[in-house]
């Protein structure tokens, strides 16, 4: 029971892709009630893993990287679908794809290093500024109101998201990750540049990493062992059954 409970925020996080195509296909619908009622739920899985994750200490690296991704990914087609139905100009999606597209790459570089970018309250605000953009859409639309109150708060999103940009770039490459000596992944550039929490959590990843390596290494050794004696093994019986040739042809 204990080993099913610590994937449950896995799980919730997980759910919001399975979210995705229904919330896409009720906006793209206008069906602007049910899109509301499922972003919410989205929402409320989104506040749960991260409450649960860190109440019972279930926090991973998978946990760490999938949670960002699934809120890009339903934000990012939550967009797509109101620009669409030209809810919302393209080039605002355009604005923050180019955005996402930086995050991902920069993102993907310093997992390649062992490094894992969790989530930061700037990037936690950007998108909650952008769901409040999202709900407001759909209560015009669902209202048929007069104003367009929701096009200024996602100019505050986009500048939110910049915003965060900036601070994610100087938080994980400014600060002691990218630089000659980080391409080498040494503990003495990379260290001091870190908070202590994030030097715990690197630690911790440099551990459960050497601890891999070294599983793999006995993993192999066994291996190698198991395969001699069968060899030994086989030798000996060999040696038997010619020893019992040669006696029998002796005698006779």
């Amino acid at each position: 029971m204990k080993h099913f409970a610590k994937h449950i925020p896995n799980i919730l996080t997980m759910s919001r892709f399975v979210f995705i195509p229904f919330i896409v296909a009720t906006i793209v619908n206008k069906q602007f009630l049910p899109a509301f009622i499922l972003l919410t739920i989205s929402g409320i899985t989104d506040i749960l893993d991260g409450f649960i994750a860190r109440k019972f200490n279930f926090i991973s690296n998978f946990g760490k990287l999938i949670d960002p991704l699934a809120d890009k990914a339903t934000q990012l087609f939550t967009l797509i679908s109101l620009s669409i139905i030209d809810i919302i100009p393209w080039w605002i999606l355009g604005v923050i794809f180019f955005k996402e597209l930086i995050m991902i790459i920069g993102a993907s570089y310093l997992y390649g290093k062992e490094l894992v970018v969790s989530s930061r309250w700037y990037g936690k605000l950007t998108t909650v500024v952008f769901y409040i953009a999202i709900v407001g859409s759909l209560v015009i639309n669902f209202f048929k109101l007069d104003t367009r109150f929701d096009t200024y708060i996602y100019y505050i999103a986009l500048a939110c998201a910049f915003y965060s940009l900036v601070m994610y770039y100087r938080e994980f490459f400014i600060r002691g990750f990218v630089n000659k000596e980080a391409l080498k992944t040494s503990d003495k550039t990379i260290l001091p540049g870190l908070t202590k929490e994030e030097k715990i959590e690197y630690k911790e990843v440099k551990k459960e990493k050497k601890a891999e390596k070294k599983e793999a290494k006995e993993a192999k050794k066994t291996t190698k062992k198991t395969t001699t004696k069968k060899k030994a093994t086989n030798k000996k019986s060999t040696s038997k059954k010619v020893s019992k040739k040669t006696t029998k042809t002796n005698k006779k």
